[in-house]
């Protein structure tokens, strides 16, 4: 199966930059959201990506003639915003998913609206259209389980910020044929993604280590051990790694990440995986990092 069409379901944050990957390889786009305001400020936000990439002369694509990218377009060949926004419509309603040959949900981390979503699009998407989902750690079988495919859903979890991160955890439930494994496999080098294949268990391979350890870095400040500064500057100067644990998690988002680590503790029951307290009432007061411009640290 040629993939030329992708859907994408959710314009926020994962979405806008998974519809903006694969619009710059080539693809043709679908973008759905129940927000038209999403929509819209989710288009004016890749082309400011896009436009940041440009300036620093990252905007390229490598086309493969067997997905059936712009023909017009050489290899490694420079790119303007234009040439990738020409490649996203918006989708009036979820029925225009059905032109894709595959389609990613990127909707919030809750299992029974992506597992209403997943069953929503099997309804309306050929038989052949794989199914994906973004989720960061639910279970994969059990979302399957809500269509009548399950052969043909897989996980294609990406990292944040997507255009950037070469990483994609893919990740079979238990029913996932190898021809979806396969293509999904094929298609990654296409959008500039590097596969590692991890087993359906909470938090897959990424979370189960990076949430834990975000999560231990706010007991740590909720503990007065040190200040949020002086927790990531010593991480980022200790450990090399390129931004803090708290600085990270207000990227993520504090939502995000407390859902990622409920999953942890409902899926093993172990105390390890017990989120903070701090972190539970951040998200209650609605400080959930860079997308309300205030968390951990000021965005304002």
């Amino acid at each position: 199966m040629q993939i030329k069409t992708v859907g994408v379901v959710g314009a926020g944050q994962m979405g806008l930059g998974i519809a903006q990957v694969f619009a710059t390889a080539g693809y043709q786009v679908v973008l759905s959201d129940q927000s038209a305001e999403a929509i819209q400020q989710g288009l004016l936000a890749i082309e400011r990506s896009l436009s940041k990439l440009e300036k620093k002369g990252l905007l390229t694509v490598t086309p493969q003639t067997s997905i059936t990218p712009q023909a017009s377009i050489a290899p490694q060949a420079s790119i303007t915003p234009q040439d990738v926004m020409t490649n996203i419509s918006v989708a009036s309603s979820l029925d225009d998913m059905a032109t894709a040959q595959l389609v990613i949900e990127a909707i919030a981390e809750n299992e029974s609206a992506k597992q209403g979503l997943l069953a929503e699009l099997d309804q309306l998407c050929g038989e052949d259209t794989i199914l994906a989902t973004n989720t960061s750690s639910i279970s994969i079988t059990r979302l399957a389980l809500s269509t009548q495919r399950p052969d043909k859903v897989i996980g294609m979890h990406f990292m944040n910020p997507v255009p950037v991160i070469p990483l994609l955890e893919v990740i079979n439930s238990v029913l996932t044929s190898d021809e979806t494994t396969d293509a999904i496999y094929s298609l990654a080098p296409h959008i500039g993604k590097t596969c590692v294949m991890s087993q359906d268990r909470p938090g897959f391979i990424v979370n189960r280590i990076l949430i834990p350890m975000i999560n231990e870095a706010i007991f740590v400040l909720d503990e007065g051990i040190a200040s949020a500064e002086e927790i990531d500057r010593a991480m980022v100067l200790g450990t090399a790694q390129p931004i803090g644990p708290l600085a990270l998690a207000d990227l993520i988002g504090l939502d995000t990440c407390l859902s990622i680590m409920q999953v942890l503790y409902e899926g093993f029951q172990e105390p390890k995986y017990r989120p903070s307290p701090l972190l539970k009432q951040m998200v209650d007061s609605r400080l959930l990092g860079r997308k309300t411009k205030q968390g951990f640290f000021d965005y304002e």
